[in-house]
Parts: C-alpha cells; sequence; structure tokens
C-alpha cells in the first residue's frame, strides 16, 4: 500500500501534467489564425436558394468575400451586406428590383458595378476604402446615400442625383463644400470630421433642414442666409469666435456651437424657436452677457458646463433665475 510520501509525489505528477496539457493547448490555440467573427455560410448560392422569392436578404457578418450567385433573386427589394469582407461591388446586374443596398463596413475600394440597379433608394457604402464618389450616374431614384469614415477627398459627380434628399459625408477628407446645387430636395446634409475650412455653396439647398459640419476647420458662421428651412445647425469642434449671420434662419430649434472659442453670447435673440442651445467646451466668462438668453422664451436646455460662468458655485440658480423656464442644464434636468 503506498504510502501518503508516495501519494503526494503522484498528485504533483498528475497536476503537472494537467499543466503541460493546459499549456500545449494555450500554445496550439496561440498558432491558429484569428478568425473573423461571423457566422461562415456555405455559400450564397445556399442561402438564395432556400428563399428565392424573398423581398428581404440579410446576409450581415457572413464573412462573404465575393458577390455571386444572387441571379435567383428575382423580386429581393433589400439587401444587406453588412460586416463582410466584400472587395468589390459585382455580380448584381440581375436584382434590378432592390430599392435598399447595405453594404457598410467591407473591403471595397471603387464605387462600381451600379448602373442596373435603377430602382435603389438607399445605398450605404460607409466603413470602406473608398477615395472617390464615381459612377452612380443611373441612380437617379437615390434618396439615401450614405459614405461614412472612407477616403474621399472631394465631393462630385453627384449632380443628377436630383432626388436625394439625405446625403452623409462625415468622417473623410473632404476640404470644400461644392457641387450639391442641383440636390434642391436636399434635407439632411451631414459633412462633419472633414477638413473644410469655409461654410460656402449652400444658397441652393433651400429646403435643407439639418446641416451639420462639425469638427471641421471652420472659423466663421457664414453664408446660411438662404437657408431658411434649416431646424438643426451642428458647428461643434470647429475654431468660431464669435456667434453671427443667423438671422435668416429663424427655424433654428437646435443650436451646436461646442468646443468652439466662444467669449461671449450674441445674436440669438432672433432665434425664437430655439428650443436646444449647446455651447460647452467655451470660454464663455459674463454673466451679464448670458442674460441674452431672457430672449429666448422657447429655450428648453441649455449646455454651459466647461466654460468660466460654471465655476461660480451659484451657476445652476443663476442660470435658472435668467431663464426660468428652462428644464435642463447641462445634463441634468431642472427641478
Amino acid at each position: 500500500m503506498a504510502d501518503s510520501g508516495e501519494r503526494d509525489n503522484e498528485d504533483h505528477q498528475e497536476e503537472n501534467h494537467q499543466l503541460s496539457v493546459v499549456a500545449a493547448n494555450c500554445e496550439q490555440a496561440a498558432s491558429q489564425p484569428n478568425i473573423i467573427p461571423g457566422e461562415k455560410v456555405s455559400s450564397i448560392e445556399e442561402v438564395v436558394q432556400n428563399d428565392p422569392d424573398c423581398y428581404e436578404l440579410d446576409l450581415n457578418h457572413h464573412r462573404i468575400d465575393k458577390l455571386e450567385n444572387l441571379e435567383p433573386l428575382t423580386q429581393v427589394e433589400r439587401l444587406y451586406l453588412r460586416w463582410n469582407l466584400i472587395k468589390k461591388i459585382e455580380n448584381l446586374h440581375t436584382l434590378t428590383t432592390l430599392v435598399e443596398l447595405e453594404l457598410y463596413d467591407n473591403q471595397l475600394t471603387k464605387l462600381e458595378n451600379l448602373d442596373a440597379l435603377v430602382n435603389l433608394e438607399i445605398l450605404d457604402v460607409s466603413f470602406n476604402r473608398l477615395t472617390k464618389i464615381e459612377n452612380l450616374e443611373l441612380l437617379t431614384k437615390l434618396e439615401k446615400l450614405y459614405l461614412v469614415s472612407n477616403k474621399i477627398t472631394q465631393i462630385e459627380n453627384i449632380g443628377m442625383l436630383t432626388n436625394l434628399t439625405m446625403l452623409e459625408l462625415g468622417d473623410n477628407k473632404i476640404k470644400r463644400i461644392e457641387n450639391l446645387d442641383n440636390l434642391v430636395k436636399l434635407r439632411q446634409l451631414f459633412l462633419g470630421k472633414n477638413k473644410i475650412a469655409k461654410i460656402e455653396n449652400l444658397d441652393k439647398l433651400v429646403n435643407l433642414e439639418i446641416l451639420s459640419l462639425q469638427a471641421n476647420r471652420i472659423v466663421k458662421i457664414e453664408n446660411l442666409e438662404k437657408l431658411v428651412n434649416m431646424s438643426e445647425l451642428y458647428l461643434s469642434e470647429n475654431g468660431i469666435e464669435k456667434i453671427e449671420n443667423l438671422n435668416s434662419n429663424t427655424q433654428l430649434d437646435t443650436l451646436d456651437l461646442a468646443k468652439n472659442r466662444l467669449k461671449a453670447i450674441d445674436n440669438i435673440e432672433c432665434l425664437e424657436q430655439l428650443e436646444e442651445l449647446w455651447l460647452n467646451d467655451n470660454s464663455i466668462d459674463d454673466w451679464k452677457n448670458v442674460e441674452m438668453l431672457k430672449e429666448n422664451k422657447s429655450l428648453k436646455t441649455v449646455y454651459l458646463e466647461h466654460n468660466p460662468i460654471s465655476k461660480d458655485v451659484m451657476y445652476r440658480p443663476k442660470l435658472k433665475d435668467i431663464a426660468p423656464w428652462l428644464q435642463k442644464i447641462d445634463a441634468t434636468l431642472c427641478r
């Protein structure tokens, strides 16, 4: 019969063996290639054959690397291909019934082979590697175009898309607002996080309701006189030093000028519909100037945190006294 010392030695050897197995398994796992998350389908063909008469097909997150075998889809209207590995737009010419196509977050380097999709109303090619807007001439029914987070340097080749109501070009490398005159139906324009230095060439967009130019290089509010229907204006994270030239924009209900170089609140008494005013992270330091807000009787929310005046121990009571109708100061509801 083994004594306790022998048993301890056997237990120790067994433990060492288990640790060696674990270490070997870990080493083997580390040597394996990284697997991109997502459900790997055997082929698009198999999915399509399961329901060729579908109106909507969701192939998001399936690690698809090539567009092919879609011909049986004679009625499909919405095709979702987000989060895949697709490098080229191809083999879509038979999908003439498509109304919406999503190719968000793939590896596309060029807009191409879309001419047959003449009924397309929504196209999303955000988060790809596109450097140019091109080959969209025949997609005249497009209403919404998403090109977020690519490497586009110029707004071009979209003048024929006269039915566009929404254009999203945020997070690109665009330096100038241009070539938008024909888009008279446009209601929403997003150009945040680019390299734009001047607000210009927007006069024809008389139906524009939302304009976003956040995180650019703009130093002056200007050339917005024709945008009389604009209700939301986002200009945070620029280099603006003065609130000005908004006299024609009387329909504004949201004005975002956070993270600029403002030292005063000026020229907003004409904005009688204004409900949301975001001025946090500026250099506003004079309470007499803040009293300008007495004229804005529709104001519900104001953000003034991270300004010199917000260090006043009576900051909230003073603001509430100036504008008793406020419902929220910074991120906190008023009592």
